[in-house]
């Protein structure tokens, strides 16, 4: 009877560090899962924000405040800057090559800007510059571009407190129309002769499947933020 009992309790303990290792190990692979399933997310992620980073040039301005007229002035600044722009860089010039115009022209585009600011009554001072910045999710008309770093013109007036306006500058996008944007048929071939073509559907398409790829550089673009 206690030669029963021992081999009972011999065996109970083997089932019990059994079922323990077992657990473990499951566990381990689930590890193991999660790993290569954030891996492949984050570099898929990388990819995608690398390549609208890579090929895309966006213009950001800020307003002096959310006051009316300076909302109003910032959209006036805005179209002037557009227009100058639009006559200065060519439809055929690469992203390189459009910075570098743009580059060469930074006090021409202060000038034009300080004017119209100063035709509509006010005395702001106004600062622009290339720069590598943090966008948030923006949505242009039939486009929707993931939160990231992007390059960009970024056009401060005054204190620059008020709330920004964004466009792509490269591919040419900026077409102003009551404050949205609409891709021309133009624009739309300059945007995917840019982009490879998982990237471009990324930010164009609204099927489940992108949409879901979409969350997930969303995600992981704030995990490294």
């Amino acid at each position: 009877m206690f030669k029963l009992e021992k081999n009972v309790n011999t065996y109970n303990k083997y089932m019990k560090g059994f079922k323990m290792k077992r657990r473990i190990f499951i566990v381990f692979i689930f590890m193991i899962f999660l790993f290569f399933v954030f891996t492949s997310a984050s570099s898929y992620a990388s990819s995608v924000s690398s390549g609208l980073s890579n090929n895309l040039l966006r213009l950001h301005i800020v307003a002096n405040s959310d006051s009316d007229e300076d909302q109003n002035l910032k959209l006036k600044v805005r179209d002037s800057l557009i227009d100058y722009l639009n006559s200065i860089v060519d439809k055929n010039n690469s992203k390189d090559e459009v910075i570098a115009i743009l580059e060469n022209h930074i006090s021409d585009m202060e000038n034009i800007a300080l004017s119209v600011i100063h035709e509509n009554g006010f005395d702001y001072d106004v600062s622009i510059s290339l720069d590598h910045i943090e966008f948030p999710t923006k949505k242009y008309g039939n486009i929707t571009l993931p939160s990231g770093l992007y390059d960009a013109v970024d056009v401060h007036i005054g204190s620059s407190n008020g709330h920004n306006w964004w466009c792509v500058m490269f591919p040419p996008l900026c077409l102003v129309n009551d404050g949205t944007m609409e891709m021309s048929e133009d624009s739309e071939n300059n945007l995917r002769e840019n982009l490879n073509n998982e990237d471009y559907n990324l930010i164009t398409q609204s099927n489940e499947t992108y949409e879901f790829k979409f969350k997930i550089v969303e995600l992981i673009n704030k995990l490294r933020n």
